[in-house]
């Protein structure tokens, strides 16, 4: 009986401990929350935003900001750049999770550097991670639903289904969104057969992806930061996407128009004044796309 006794007073000292250095089990990742953005043409922004894409634009939650567009229940918000000659406009993408503090004790127990928990104005918490490549990543929790009304009927788009940046080192970047946060690879593609140039992992818990711009100059200008470094709005039919931005005012022209993209999506390319570029894109492919299968769910409205 002595030894049962010592035996239970053991385990009861020893199973607290176990249960105190278990992994942490990542909570859901369910989709892209915001994409932050600088500018050094607010009234520019608002022309294209406002005006051109028909979106409606609210207050800034986040400390800095100076006006947010909303699409659906996502929104994308911009600052004054800190420095007008960087080449990067990017801040920051942002992620839904079901629950913050879970996901930030499993990026600490993973050996990521995280930063506190931060609450704003819109009932959100959220905390800020820095990828392998120094891209700012914010994890977002909505405690409580912000009130918004329905999209003006104008609205270009109710849902931004991916955003991209600038990716140099592949290997890095897919240990820290695929092996540790669950991001799964939806589809990949290049301009030339067997190259790769576009890399799209999708959440673990939504349709919403993250897109790898890769084979990119190691310092690049603004003009090709501006296109690697961009968001895309999903829309159900290009034509008639097009034909409200055409009774907004738009014209195709350059480099905005409709077209093929690689994956056999229709697509549209707008920029803002900073030159950062907003595509437009199909909910699903109409023709097969090149280089690979998709292998996800496709987003919808």
């Amino acid at each position: 009986m002595k030894n049962i006794s010592a035996a239970i007073a053991f385990f009861a000292l020893v199973l607290p401990v176990h249960s105190q250095t278990r992994p942490a089990k990542r909570p859901r990742i369910l989709g892209i929350d915001h994409v932050s953005f600088y500018t050094t043409a607010l009234n520019g922004v608002n022309q294209l935003y406002s005006g051109t894409l028909g979106l409606a634009s609210t207050g800034p939650v986040e400390s800095g900001g100076l006006v947010r567009y909303i699409v659906g229940k996502q929104w994308i918000g911009f600052s004054t750049a800190p420095d007008p000659n960087a080449t990067d406009r990017m801040d920051h993408v942002a992620f839904t999770t079901n629950n913050i503090v879970r996901l930030r004790e499993y990026l600490i127990a993973n050996g990521v550097k995280v930063a506190a928990i931060d609450g704003h104005s819109d009932h959100t918490l959220s905390f800020v991670v820095v990828d392998p490549e120094g891209h700012r990543i914010e994890f977002v929790e909505r405690r409580k639903a912000e009130a918004s009304a329905l999209p003006p009927d104008s609205a270009i788009s109710r849902h931004m289904i991916h955003a991209g940046f600038l990716v140099h080192n592949r290997d890095a970047e897919d240990h820290f969104y695929r092996d540790l946060l669950g991001f799964r690879l939806y589809w990949h593609g290049g301009m030339q057969p067997g190259q790769t140039d576009w890399v799209a992992m999708q959440v673990p818990d939504g349709t919403d992806w993250l897109e790898y711009m890769l084979n990119q100059p190691e310092h690049p200008d603004l003009r090709v930061t501006g296109v690697m470094n961009h968001i895309s709005l999903g829309v159900v039919d290009m034509k008639k996407a097009q034909a409200i931005l055409e009774s907004h005012g738009w014209k195709p022209h350059g480099d905005e128009k409709a077209q093929m993209g690689k994956d056999g999506k229709w697509q549209l390319n707008v920029f803002d004044p900073d030159l950062s570029r907003i595509e437009l894109m199909e909910f699903k492919p109409v023709e097969k796309p090149c280089c690979s299968d998709f292998t996800g769910p496709h987003p919808s409205e």
